[in-house]
């Protein structure tokens, strides 16, 4: 097995690893591999929020627009698409673009991606932006198998067998800052400007996770383990995230449903949370009793297939710094994102 943290991003530790010097993980698992030339990417998340009874109109031009835009000169590396319906009963699709070049990202955002939340032409829906554009030594990934999804999209490959993970606190020890930096949370978010047209000023160091699941390839028993046993215990956490994390430090969460490019919905979702910290994530992950039955889940079907596992599992935890942060939203309800900081848990 190799470190997690690739050699050029090894640094002399100041603090210590959650990981035992024997530990050994009951299953594998691996981690994307950049170039080392890679020094920062661009995640950005262009969300339309709509009541059913929404002008369909608007919000199949906005998302045209989007798709359109990504294919032009200086868009992502790579995109997917997800929807969900929010706590308020509104439907929302967000279309997530990945850059390998920020310079890239600020040419391409200049000339499409600007007035996405402005309300430009876009009156009776909801559209909002969130990004982050964290350095290398800022987020980390771990995947089952090595079928790359989101942020690994823009890998070269993958690592051999990897020993950081399988415990809890193995997601600080992929990220390579930890080795010298605790990544604590530094002031508190603020929602800014006035009516239908809002910004959010960031804090340091709050954490973003995308956490997935691609059950396509299972069969037979695995399809029914993952589906009746995996698959609801996982969504109950969700919807606690969804509807009461605030209280943890969850600041947001979405479960979502991969679609494809002519929005048809894949067996594939993704939960995405924002969180205050990354140890407020690792609280959840450790004690809760939410987090522990969807790790229970997981164990008892990882246990029982091994390596035969089908079900793909992967996840991407990034902890930007204030200034690596943007969120601006028009005409979204309350709840939304990064808007829930505006509320009283």
């Amino acid at each position: 097995m190799e470190s997690a943290i690739p050699q050029h991003l090894q640094r002399q530790r100041t603090r210590n690893r959650r990981m035992s010097g024997d530990h050994n993980p009951p299953y594998p698992s691996t981690v994307a591999r950049f170039d080392p030339t890679l020094t920062q990417v661009v995640m950005a998340y262009f969300g339309v929020q709509y009541k059913d009874e929404s002008d369909s109109e608007s919000r199949m031009k906005a998302l045209k627009e989007i798709v359109g835009s990504f294919g032009s000169a200086r868009g992502p590396a790579s995109w997917d698409r997800a929807t969900f319906v929010d706590e308020a009963g509104y439907e929302n699709m967000l279309s997530v673009g990945y850059w390998r070049d920020p310079d890239d990202f600020d040419d391409w955002f200049k000339s499409h991606g600007a007035t996405w939340a402005a309300g430009v032409g876009a009156e009776d829906i909801g559209t909002f932006i969130e990004i982050v554009r964290p350095t290398a030594e800022r987020f980390e990934t771990l995947f089952s198998s090595n079928t790359p999804e989101g942020v690994a999209k823009l890998a070269h490959g993958f690592s051999d067998l990897v020993q950081e993970h399988a415990y809890w606190g193995g997601a600080r020890d992929r990220v390579p800052l930890s080795q010298t930096d605790a990544m604590k949370p530094v002031g508190t978010p603020k929602v800014v400007g006035q009516g239908r047209h809002l910004r959010v000023i960031p804090s340091e160091n709050v954490c973003l996770i995308r956490s997935g699941q691609d059950w396509s390839g299972t069969e037979g028993e695995q399809r029914r383990m993952y589906l009746d046993d995996v698959e609801p215990v996982l969504r109950a956490g969700m919807d606690y995230l969804r509807d009461e994390g605030q209280e943890i430090g969850c600041l947001a969460n979405r479960y979502m449903t991969v679609v494809d490019r002519e929005d048809r919905a894949l067996e594939k979702s993704y939960g995405m949370s924002w969180w205050r910290s990354l140890a407020d994530l690792e609280r959840w992950a450790e004690s809760h009793p939410t987090h522990l039955a969807i790790f229970g889940a997981a164990m008892k079907y990882l246990g029982k297939v091994g390596a035969a596992a089908q079900l793909k599992l992967y996840h991407e935890v990034t902890v930007p710094s204030a200034s690596e942060q943007y969120f601006e939203y028009y005409n979204c309800h309350s709840k939304t994102g990064m808007l829930r900081i505006g509320e009283t848990p």
